[in-house]
């Protein structure tokens, strides 16, 4: 184990300045936004800040009717918070690591779960996996992202990144899927049999299926969704 003196400690865990504009890797599991205006984030990512910001948690009417029913509908759901003022807002999400990603007039399709903050410039909309609820407890629904800003997700451990070509198409576990094309429309391929409950089936018992051109992003964990958190990833 390191031991420092006092000064090494700061010296050596300081917050620093990198220049990278609104959204700064601080660390790659703290996320530092240089607040001049709004941003909106996940409710109860915020660790610390300074400067003269005002939090408001998203109102249940704030969005429209068609949003409020969508929320509703999803139960337990990441809800948002907006900062608005001057200053810099430190986030962070359980410790996982996070990915700052620029949308240039493009869509994805993030999981509810693992959103951590975007710009207000970014339109959003929610959608539900209905297909999956009966099967998998949480996480049924995600955000859709559009337009042109910044949007800063969260990995337990290292993501990675699937291409998908037409007509090969890329299966994954709902519990490990983080992102994907918003071009893409998942299918749900679902493999439940007495062996399955028994534990002696192969493979997952329920997959998304992704077919066409794009990308899916994976991460190494499998994450039980909100109201039954695990050991944060590293």
């Amino acid at each position: 184990m390191q031991r420092y003196s006092i000064n090494e400690f700061i010296q050596q865990t300081a917050q620093r300045d990198r220049g990278q504009g609104l959204f700064e890797h601080e660390n790659e599991r703290m996320l530092e936004i240089n607040l001049n205006g709004t941003i909106w984030m996940k409710t109860g990512a915020m660790v610390a800040y300074r400067g003269d910001v005002k939090f408001t948690r998203e109102g249940i009417m704030e969005h429209g009717l068609a949003k409020m029913l969508k929320r509703a509908a999803t139960g337990e759901g990441t809800q948002l918070t907006r900062a608005d003022g001057n200053g810099a807002v430190y986030v962070a999400d359980m410790g996982k690591k996070i990915t700052i990603l620029h949308l240039n007039n493009e869509a994805i399709v993030v999981n509810g779960n693992d959103l951590l903050a975007f710009e207000p410039s970014i339109q959003w909309d929610v959608k539900m996996m209905r297909k999956l609820a009966a099967v998998v407890s949480g996480g049924l629904f995600n955000f859709r992202l559009e337009g042109t800003g910044l949007v800063a997700v969260s990995t337990h451990y290292d993501p990675v990144t699937l291409l998908v070509e037409p007509g090969q198409p890329v299966f994954t576990d709902p519990n490990a899927t983080v992102v994907w094309s918003g071009s893409l429309q998942p299918e749900f391929k679902t493999d439940i049999s007495f062996k399955t409950f028994l534990g002696r089936g192969s493979g997952e018992s329920v997959q998304m299926k992704f077919d066409g051109q794009g990308f899916v992003v994976v991460q190494p964990y499998e994450e039980v969704y909100m109201q039954h958190a695990k050991t944060p990833g590293q």
